[in-house]
């Protein structure tokens, strides 16, 4: 399957073109083993990363495709160290080059020609990237090309699924409701996001981004109403038709009305919404260093079962 040359392409900033190439070959990946996508590679995690952050890091991101055969085959995504200042006004300073990157499980080689390439792009700095654990072919790649695994690492991202069968009913407490985007307001969307993650800044104008970018769907844009109508908890699902996967990306309660089960019951009613659209597998991303059980354990709880987890390399720059 590695027969045929390979031809490249670079773009500094990755727009909704090069989006949308991207999230069509983790299409293809998820559709022949979701164990093979890569951390920030799903078809949900690049659409709410893409649309979430681009305002305020665009200038500092290339990208870089292959084709084989009119097939794009892999791409590569680098951000490179800058600062720059948040809509808050807050300063963001990252100081290494961070490589987020997908290869179609039978053209691993061509993982070669993107390390190759990151090097060109930041030479001098410090590179850091992840390795899927049940991916049999990048880790020697990546060790060959000088990146060392972090052991010490206890921030790696653990990947999670579950098949959309036998889902127990939710319950919520008298008075609460379930609700969509179709009946909430992008302004209280994004107040509900940021009171379950009260360090974001999150906007109105990244949500209505999020809202217009493939896949998302309004309907499957759910929230937990109080009696009074405040939003307690928020998810968004992104379903794949390809592969007939859909994934929590985000999911959180506000952090004054955690343990009273919001979060499982928006949990179980997403995955039952994801089932009617058609999705037969559920996927979802948490921290999963012991350190951290939190969210790991609430994921288990609904069923959720360990699918693969992040390996941390790095490279110190030449």
């Amino acid at each position: 399957m590695n027969a045929g040359r390979a031809t490249g392409a670079t773009t500094l900033v990755p727009g909704p073109d090069e989006l949308c190439q991207m999230q069509h070959l983790s299409q293809q990946v998820a559709r022949i083993d979701p164990r093979y996508l890569n951390a920030e590679a799903t078809p949900g995690e690049l659409s709410w990363g893409w649309a979430n952050g681009v305002d305020t890091v665009e200038r500092h991101w290339r990208c870089t495709f292959r084709c084989r055969d009119d097939a794009i085959i892999c791409w590569e995504s680098q951000e490179l160290p800058q600062n720059t200042r948040r809509a808050d006004g807050t300063l963001r300073e990252v100081e290494e080059a961070r490589l987020i990157w997908q290869t179609h499980p039978q053209h691993f080689d061509v993982l070669n020609d993107l390390l190759a390439w990151a090097d060109s792009q930041a030479p001098g700095a410090r590179k850091t990237l992840t390795v899927q654990s049940a991916d049999p072919h990048a880790r020697p790649i990546v060790e060959a090309a000088g990146y060392t695994f972090d052991a010490e690492d206890d921030g790696w991202t653990q990947f999670n699924a579950r098949p959309l069968t036998d889902i127990p009913s939710p319950e919520l407490p008298e008075g609460y409701r379930f609700l969509t985007a179709e009946e909430v307001s992008t302004a209280d969307a994004a107040q509900a996001h940021r009171d379950a993650w009260h360090s974001s800044t999150f906007t109105e104008a990244a949500c209505a981004r999020v809202q217009g970018t493939w896949p998302y769907r309004p309907d499957l844009h759910l929230f937990v109403a109080a009696p009074g109508g405040r939003l307690l908890a928020t998810a968004i699902i992104w379903f794949d038709p390809v592969s007939r996967t859909a994934e929590f990306e985000p999911v959180g309660t506000h952090r004054d009305h955690r343990r009273q089960g919001l979060g499982t019951a928006l949990q179980l009613h997403g995955m039952s919404a994801a089932r009617s659209a058609g999705a037969e597998v559920m996927l979802v991303a948490c921290e999963g260093a012991e350190t951290r059980p939190a969210a790991r354990q609430m994921y288990y709880g609904v069923g959720f079962k360990k699918l693969s987890r992040d390996l941390s390399y790095s490279k110190e720059g030449a």
